[in-house]
């Protein structure tokens, strides 16, 4: 489709028609040119014409050492101005032939910093930029140990004594942590902590992950039996080793936990399963950590430079305090802890409080187990169908036709990010609108029933909702149909008090129930910092997830990137990682070259370090 100024496309479409490539090839190279020549020359009112009055740029470490977004010529020109002595970008061309005309062109771009390799993208309206990414994909004489670069393996000398593979594995294991300290410490686990240790071992940087679980992925094998991928198989791949490309669309959860297994072994991580965080404090005097951790029972001193806490998406699980609770006669729980094979269920009343994704897995997985369930929505909630959502969102980038189209897992992550989050609703308002006249007799079947939905609060859908606030929402994978047929049964109001014999809801509706599972969602990640570290610390760093949107659990001021996620944070040499498994992968590349670049002592001048507005 055709790309104009006024109306963004989206994310998953192709933003400009390929009409005349060497045109607008011919146009980007001009560009790039007149680019160079105003960057070397800091020459500002020659950058101002290169620019649409309406521009972006978003960084991702190249230019600011962070994760940023300038959102008009002014805030370019001083990011500019600020960062151009010490990044010196030179060597900008062409990565691959251009797409479009030469007015509205698209490109992706290779360029060098005085740091490193970079990698971007383009688009250019009536010539002149409208959007710019450039993202740090190598450092200079630091780049990973691959392909050309790859290491012998072994000595073609005979000596005596000579070490095998397996015998210097054994001898690192024994040694980190103890005689020779980690330069950084990933507290956590799960797919996030595994993937950024997976990119700090390529680059040569000592990491621990401590991880409280008995075993790799036991954090997808513990939850509910039915649980499996939400997300299609292309999105969801860990960095440098993809899924065979036979598994299925939505691995299930032990296939997942698994795959996590096997993936700390060949990627030879130091991983410690069973060990528990117990603490952490900075030490100003030798600029380092001091973190106690329960490793099967023994207690070891860690001394980190770098920590990082990658538990996940959210904090601890929110269970609100109902007033009655404590004499509740049956099971109740939150969501986490329900696993679905904790008892014999059929005929019983189950109540579930919540509408979103746990809530409607667990719903339908209480009533395929013959248990009279009730659904109780306090809030509307955003439903996409899985296949919709699979199709119209996500299917030009990551499918088994993007791959076809040359849409790489790579090229795919770098085309999402290509759009700023100030774009991005006018980008998937589109699709939502779609979405709601394909499936206009579901939704109104669902309505019907009496459920309450939303496509957020303009319309953008599921991905904004989960940029925002990480919640309000359901991929329906069978449990609406459920609803619809009224085998599960919905109650739509507030908790007034819970009772021995069930929930009241609105002050006399009584809901009978001898089984409660509260999927009331999680709370801020800093909560975990506040345990672990300090409640000044866990404040200092402020509220975690959301861009300011001033929309629902997400309060401005305006962001424009993640709080805290992948970034310095205002506690210096302490991390927050996490979210899906498609962010986990493509942002651990620019944290571990941040934590690569100060392990090596390298200037790293951040640009707009991220205020803290609200605490937890």
């Amino acid at each position: 489709m055709t790309q104009t100024h006024d109306h963004a496309t989206d994310p998953g479409e192709s933003s400009a028609v390929s009409d005349d490539p060497q045109a607008a090839s011919s146009a980007v190279e001009k560009w790039l040119a007149a680019f160079d020549r105003a960057l070397r020359a800091h020459d500002e009112d020659a950058l101002r014409e290169l620019f649409a009055e309406d521009c972006y740029w978003r960084d991702f470490v190249a230019f600011t050492w962070n994760l940023k977004t300038l959102e008009d010529f002014d805030e370019i020109a001083a990011m500019l101005h600020a960062q151009l002595p010490t990044v010196d970008p030179h060597d900008w061309q062409l990565a691959e032939p251009a797409s479009g005309t030469a007015e509205n062109a698209e490109a992706w771009l290779h360029f060098m910093t005085a740091a490193g390799r970079g990698w971007a993208h383009l688009r250019l309206v009536d010539g002149r930029c409208w959007t710019l990414l450039t993202t740090l994909q190598e450092l200079t004489g630091h780049e990973e140990k691959k392909g050309p670069r790859r290491e012998l393996g072994v000595t073609h000398e005979i000596t005596r004594g000579r070490k095998t593979w397996k015998e210097s594995r054994a001898e690192r294991d024994a040694r980190l942590g103890f005689d020779e300290q980690p330069y950084v410490l990933i507290i956590g686990g799960g797919q996030g902590g595994i993937g950024l240790a997976a990119r700090l071992r390529r680059l040569g940087v000592p990491t621990i992950v401590v991880e409280k679980n008995e075993r790799a992925g036991d954090s997808w094998r513990k939850r509910y039996k039915s649980l499996h991928l939400h997300d299609p198989v292309w999105y969801d791949h860990m960095p440098y080793l993809p899924f065979p490309d036979d598994w299925p669309i939505f691995p299930s959860k032990d296939k997942m936990g698994d795959w996590l297994e096997h993936y700390v072994d060949i990627m030879e991580l130091d991983y410690w399963a069973g060990t528990r965080c117990l603490g952490a404090q900075f030490d100003q005097g030798t600029g380092t950590w001091t973190v106690r951790v329960d490793r099967r029972g023994e207690e070891v001193i860690l001394h980190p430079t770098q920590l990082v806490f990658a538990l996940g998406v959210s904090g601890y699980p929110n269970i609100p305090r109902f007033e009655g609770a404590d004499d509740f006669a049956g099971w109740q729980g939150h969501s986490s802890e329900f696993t679905g094979g904790e008892e014999d269920v059929e005929g019983r009343h189950a109540v579930v409080i919540g509408s979103n994704n746990s809530a409607h897995d667990i719903a339908a997985a209480l009533w395929e187990k013959g248990a009279e369930v009730t659904m109780i929505q306090r809030s509307s909630t955003h439903i996409s169908r899985s296949d919709s959502l699979r199709e119209l969102a996500l299917g030009a980038l990551y499918s088994e036709e993007a791959l076809e189209n040359g849409v790489t897992t790579e090229k795919a992550d770098m085309l999402f990010a290509s759009w700023p989050y100030r774009l991005l609703p006018a980008a998937q308002i589109p699709v939502y609108e779609q979405m709601a006249e394909r499936d206009a007799d579901f939704y109104r079947a669902l309505t019907d029933a009496g459920f309450e939905l939303d496509f957020g609060e303009d319309g953008s859908g599921l991905f904004l909702k989960y940029l925002r606030r990480g919640s309000g929402y359901y991929i329906d994978v069978g449990a609406s149909q459920l609803i619809i047929d009224g085998r599960i049964q919905l109650e739509r109001g507030q908790v007034t008090k819970i009772v021995p014999e069930g929930v009241v809801v609105d002050g006399d509706r009584l809901v009978p129930a001898d089984l409660l599972v509260y999927a009331t969602g999680y709370g801020s990640m800093n909560a975990w910092l506040a345990d672990l570290v300090s409640p000044e610390v866990a404040d200092a760093v402020g509220k975690c997830w959301g861009y300011g949107s001033d929309t629902t659990r997400d309060p401005g001021p305006w962001e424009g990137e993640l709080r805290n996620m992948w970034k310095p944070t205002a506690v210096p040499q302490l991390w927050i990682h996490g979210g899906n498994l498609h962010q986990s992968r493509h942002y651990s590349k620019y944290l571990a070259l941040q934590l690569k670049a100060r392990e090596l002592g390298m200037d790293t001048p951040v640009y707009q370090l991220q205020e803290s507005h609200h605490v937890r």
